[in-house]
């Protein structure tokens, strides 16, 4: 396995478990902090969030172009594609969706914000696992027959 599928592959199942640890427990409890905590929480949030997903989602990104332009057998071409679209998909809805709803929640509480910030998040969480078999599939891994 080469380097570029290796870290295609830890980084897409890292962000999978991330952002399904995120939408089930992290988010939900959001709603819990209270609105004189709220704003602190959300910065803290989002500080530390960063910190973590930085380091994976930019690598992914550069995996998943490489991929692209060179896959790693001819007849993963199309999987390292329908991967791509997948990974542009999530970065579209994390800039449309999930960072202007942190940077109101910066603000304050509010609940609306909160449910459009969880539903979005599907979004994201959905994609993120369908990508789990694609790069698996780069890196070798064939369904049952």
């Amino acid at each position: 396995m080469s380097a570029v599928v290796a870290v295609h592959l830890v980084t897409t199942l890292a962000m999978f478990g991330l952002i399904l640890f995120v939408q089930i427990v992290h988010y939900p409890l959001m709603a819990k902090v209270g609105r004189e905590s709220s704003a602190a929480y959300a910065k803290a949030h989002t500080d530390r969030t960063g910190v973590v997903v930085g380091p994976l989602m930019l690598p992914e990104l550069a995996a998943a172009v490489w991929l692209v332009a060179v896959p790693p057998a001819p007849d993963l071409a199309l999987a390292a594609r329908i991967g791509l679209v997948l990974l542009v998909g999530i970065w579209i809805v994390t800039a449309v969706a999930s960072v202007p709803c942190h940077r109101r929640l910066l603000d304050g509480f509010e609940a609306g914000t909160h449910r459009r910030l969880v539903r979005t998040n599907w979004i994201r969480t959905v994609l993120w696992a369908g990508r789990v078999p694609v790069a698996l599939m780069l890196a070798g891994w064939r369904p049952p027959a």
